[in-house]
Formats: C-alpha cells, structure tokens, sequence
C-alpha cells in the first residue's frame, strides 16, 4: 500500500545527514563532557561546537543556548523559571489563547501558586491584536509568551512588533518557535527577543534534544538542580549525540531553508486549492500568513477522527490537532479560540508537509480526500 506522510508538524523523520553525525557519538565518543580526560573533552568539544550552529541559526549567542530535553521542558523552565526569578517586579504574565498545551498548562500551574496570566484572545485568523497586548500590560507584569507561529493552524504571528513593546515597557518576551526554527527567518537582536525555544525533532533532528535561548542578562531560575550542567542552569548529563544531531539539522536548514520554503509553498497552495474544491470545506488560519508547510481545513458534516482512520486505511498518516492530545475527545482549542464551535472544530484536518513531500503526494491527497469525506457523510447522514 501507498505511504504518504502528512503529519510533518507531529515529527519530521531523522535526515539521514543528522543520523550520520550523530552515529560516532553513541559508540565511539561516548564521553561524559563534565569528566577531564580525553574522552570528556571530546563531547565537550562538540558540545559547545553545537552550541555554535544553534545559537548562529537565530543569530544569538552560543553561551545564550541552554540544552534541554524537548521543547516541553524548555517551556516551562521558560515560564516558571522567569515567574520565579522575579516574582519580587510582580505576578502577572501574558499568554495567547492559541499557545501549545505545554505553556497553557505551565501557565494554570503557575495560577495555583499565586500568579495572575492574562489569557490573550486572538482574530479569526489566529492573530492576537498589538493594541490588545499593549491594554493587557501591568506595571506588575513581568513575562510575555506569545509562540512564533501556531502548531495547529499555522498562523504567523507578528513577533518582531510584540517583542518591540515589551522590551520599550521592560518586559521579558518568550516565543515558543518549535514550529518555525529552521524553516523560516528567526533574529532574536531585531526581533527583540529575550527567550527562544526551539525543538530538533521539527527539524528533521532527533527527539530528546531542544533548546532554550536566554537572553543575557535575563533573571531566571533553573528547573532542574544537580551538578551544575549548562551554566548551572540545567544540570543532567548532556545528551551529546541528539545534540550534535540538533546542531547537524540546523547546519542543513541554514543551506536549504530559503529554497525549502519556497518548494513547501508551492506544494501547500497545491493542497489548500485542491481542498477547498471539496463542498462545504474551510480553511483555519490566515491564508498568507502561515507556516510554508501548514495546510489545516475543516470540513461540514464529518468528525475529524473517523476522517484520520480512513485516510490512514489509503496509506495517508494526518491529523485532526497536536500530536500531544490527539487522543484526547475534546474539541481543539485552537479552533474554539479562532470562533469555530464545537461541531466545526470537530471536523478538522491537518496536513502539514515536509522535505520529502512530493507534488505525486499532494495529488494522491487530493484523489483520495474528496472520497473518503463523501463516504464518511453518507454514514453520518
């Protein structure tokens, strides 16, 4: 049977390049990078050459790079390392309503213990509104955490203008950037960054390594306590081979990431005009403004769900949300905060592309879709 993967923004497979570098660090580099023989220098050698590529990736600093586990944990050290670190300012932080689970849920945690969030709504296109974060600002306000672009619907948000009034009203700015670092320009100087996540496995790197930007200077508090790895801000014994893997997929998407987006574009128009081809169908996000990968519909009369298994019986693997809470029932909260009700969201689909995506793909897609969505409607009706 046909395999076609449509699920890009779940996991991106390992790039062959990456596994190849990575390999000698497994077995022949093995080497624990705090210890002092030769075998430690080693894995410290390219542990802060990894540091390197990252940070010049999103034009910071290497000793700004701190090494975490997956973009989760990078998250909440994000949030609860800065609510923590300077609670003495003040307790109020800002978030969107459209933020992936783990900062929304960083966020409710941090609620329970004595701090106020602003949840901050966004348009129909997933876009929060400049003047509604400027209204939203406290003088106790300390963090502003608004993702680069949305996991779910894709939608690019104005980082650049959110980061210049936070830091004209002298505010941390954090930006979950999982889903656009290495596929689309990040600058943390002109954007006015403070904290950055960013993930490998999005990147066609290995799970198990992300990392958190901090910005110099930026009070906060580590997660995490032992001996004193990353600067003393995030002790456990490094992860040297999915880092080296890390730092390998961003050397690759530095060369390719302009002709990359530019082939995702084409191939993600081909799907979005296809798609909305079939009856009663609805694109979510904004129509230009998005990932060049990111195609995300719903469609009137279906449950998402039964949608995903009867595509999957053609071979095609999609998704109905975030990877994180597929197997959840609930509607999507992307969706209810962009005005769909639940009935709507309920019937959403996403396609999200990749480097090994293929205009035969995209076809095969879009004979297969249109069938499987009128044969799920005859059963519903």
């Amino acid at each position: 049977m046909k395999k076609v993967y449509m699920d890009y923004a779940a996991t991106t497979p390992v790039d062959p390049r990456v596994l190849k570098a990575m390999l000698p660090f497994f077995t022949k580099k093995f080497g624990n990078t705090m210890s002092l023989h030769s075998f430690g220098r080693e894995a410290k050698k390219a542990l802060e050459n990894s540091r390197e590529v990252i940070a010049n990736l999103m034009n910071a600093e290497p000793e700004e790079i701190i090494f975490t586990s997956s973009a989760t944990e990078a998250n909440n050290f994000a949030l609860k390392g800065i609510a923590f670190a300077n609670r003495e300012k003040g307790k109020h932080i800002i978030v969107s309503k459209i933020e992936h689970h783990c900062v929304l849920e960083s966020a409710r945690w941090l609620e329970k213990n004595g701090f106020e969030i602003t949840y901050l709504p966004v348009d129909k296109y997933g876009l929060i509104d400049l003047s509604e974060l400027e209204s939203a600002i406290r003088k106790d306000t300390i963090l502003v955490s608004i993702m680069h672009a949305n996991n779910e619907i894709g939608t690019i948000e104005p980082i650049a203008e959110i980061g210049k009034i936070c830091r004209e009203k002298g505010i941390y700015f954090h930006t979950d950037a999982a889903q656009t670092y290495g596929k689309i320009p990040i600058d943390v100087e002109k954007m006015n960054i403070d904290l950055l996540t960013a993930s490998s496995h999005k990147m066609y790197g290995p799970k198990g390594a992300a990392c958190l930007f901090v910005r110099k200077g930026v009070k906060i508090e580590p997660l995490l306590h032992g001996g004193g790895h990353e600067f003393g801000l995030r002790s456990s014994t490094i992860n040297v081979p999915c880092i080296v893997g890390f730092a390998e997929a961003a050397r690759i998407c530095k060369k390719v990431m302009k002709k990359e987006a530019e082939k995702l574009t084409k191939l993600r128009d081909r799907l979005i005009k296809g798609c909305l081809k079939i009856e009663d169908s609805h694109l979510n996000g904004h129509p230009k403004l998005r990932l060049p990968n990111n195609a995300n519909f719903w469609f009137a009369f279906i449950e998402g769900e039964s949608l995903i298994m009867e595509l999957n019986t053609h071979g095609i693997a999609a998704s109905t949300g975030s990877a994180c809470s597929s197997e959840s029932l609930e509607p999507n909260h992307v969706l209810l905060a962009i005005g769909l009700k639940p009935h709507e969201a309920e019937g959403s689909l996403r396609l999200s592309i990749g480097r090994w995506t293929t205009k035969e793909e995209i076809d095969y897609v879009l004979e297969i879709l249109p069938e499987a969505i009128e044969k799920l409607r005859k059963i519903s009706s």
